[in-house]
């Protein structure tokens, strides 16, 4: 049987890549943190409030904050350039 001269080298990756869809804690706490805001906002809204419609923004804010730092302590999506397994 004649060798094929013309083979390709496949180079695959050493693990399969992280697959969550986002389904993180990160991105939860983000998430309902977000809403509640913009209810509590949305609310200083209805009934001519600043002070209720500061506090929404400032729950909107806090919890981005969060969600941030709980993605740096590991509890979001990893990003695209690291390869290493996670346990």
């Amino acid at each position: 049987m004649a060798e094929n001269t013309n083979a390709e080298n496949l180079y695959l990756p050493d693990a399969a890549p992280f697959h969550n869809e986002g389904k993180t804690v990160a991105a939860w706490v983000a998430m309902i943190g977000v809403t509640l805001g913009a209810i509590i906002a949305s609310a200083g809204f209805l009934a001519p409030t600043t002070w209720v419609i500061v506090a929404g923004a400032v729950v909107i804010v806090a919890s981005l904050v969060a969600g941030a730092v709980l993605r740096a302590m590991g509890h979001g999506q990893p990003l695209a350039t690291s390869r290493e397994p996670r346990a």
